[in-house]
């Protein structure tokens, strides 16, 4: 599992796993329970570049982020470091 320590939002960290290009599990620490608990199942099985141009750009509330948007900024990260 890889984490990463979000900004920005209720949440406070994302923990991750990615196998290959598609994402395997995810867990928020933090943040609206059942919404991320949400996101969580619906991104399972997804590749990942699918899962960054579906959730990347999502605002809540006003802070020009959210956990969506900050499961995206994981992934790019993941994915740059895997370069």
């Amino acid at each position: 599992m890889e984490n990463y320590i979000t900004k920005g939002t209720c949440s406070r960290a994302i923990s991750f796993e990615v196998e290959g290009d598609t994402v395997k599990e995810v867990r928020f620490d933090g943040g609206c329970h059942g919404n991320t608990q949400g996101i969580a199942k619906l991104v399972q099985g997804m590749k990942v570049d699918d899962v960054i141009n579906k959730l990347q750009g999502i605002n809540c509330g006003g802070r020009g982020t959210s956990c969506p948007d900050q499961l995206a900024k994981a992934l790019i990260r993941h994915k740059e470091s895997a370069l």
